[in-house]
């Protein structure tokens, strides 16, 4: 009973700072969908599918409810005690929203590389909850994100090129082109495969997450070099698409891995 009791308590423990990290992101992502519903408005890929360009939720209601929910998750956080779990929370909210949102994005072309540090931060948050540091592992998992993200997002501008002409956004194809984007998107692509599979020589994962970390960086390789040759409207949606399951399979292995190697 004793051993059922403590598995209740961390499976509890794990799902509040899983909620307290989903508060915080969304916290983040909301407060750049209030400053940004003007430039939301005019973009063919947002005006449609966002609530504030559509007028179905007010700025003075999404405000608030940024300001909300992103209290709620900072308050979990402080529920575990940890300082730097907290700091983590408020300084994501506060990097993302303010200067990933105000200030890099509408002056740097490498806005997404800087302000990627923002959305990698869920295991440094989560980590810190539990042990209080932030060496080895979390950091590792941080930097993949961290290194995934360019990718992610420059296949996303490849396709919505003359959006982001309109609102004068200087995203990497605008002012470097297509072709020097493609290369960026292939030398992030080719620092994903050595930093995921460290995990394993870490000690931190098992011989599951190895094989499958290494053929989701293989095809995640093969899909930056497909863009590189056939570079079509398609080739970008098919590698942006791919971008995000590659995401969410890693990090799910990675739970499979620790519950059954």
């Amino acid at each position: 009973m004793v051993m059922e009791g403590n598995l209740g308590a961390r499976s509890f423990q794990f799902w509040m700072i899983g909620l307290a990290i989903f508060l915080v992101g969304g916290s983040a992502n909301s407060f750049n969908q209030f400053f940004e519903r003007e430039v939301d408005a005019r973009m063919a890929r947002t005006a449609k599918k966002r609530p504030l360009p559509l007028g179905l939720v007010s700025p003075r209601g999404a405000f608030i409810f940024s300001v909300m929910i992103g209290l709620i998750g900072l308050g979990i956080l402080c529920a575990y005690e940890s300082f730097l779990a907290f700091g983590l929370g408020l300084a994501t909210i506060l990097f993302y929203s303010f200067y990933y949102t105000l200030w890099l994005k509408p002056r740097t072309p490498y806005n997404i590389v800087i302000g990627g540090a923002a959305g990698a931060t869920g295991p440094l948050i989560a980590w810190a909850c539990v042990s209080n540091q932030l060496w080895g592992i979390p950091l590792v998992m941080f930097l993949i994100i961290f290194f995934w993200t360019p990718p992610h997002f420059w296949s996303l501008a490849l396709c919505c090129k003359e959006d982001y002409k309109e609102v004068g956004y200087p995203m990497l194809p605008l002012v470097k082109g297509d072709e020097e984007t493609r290369k960026q998107i292939l030398y992030y692509s080719y620092s994903l495969l050595p930093l995921s599979l460290s995990l394993y020589f870490l000690k931190g994962m098992g011989n599951i997450y190895l094989i499958t970390s290494f053929i989701l960086g293989f095809l995640f390789i093969l899909g930056a070099l497909k863009i590189r040759k056939n570079p079509t409207i398609k080739a970008y949606w098919q590698f942006f698409g791919y971008s995000i399951v590659y995401l969410f399979l890693l990090f799910t292995v990675m739970i499979v891995d620790v519950i059954w190697g």
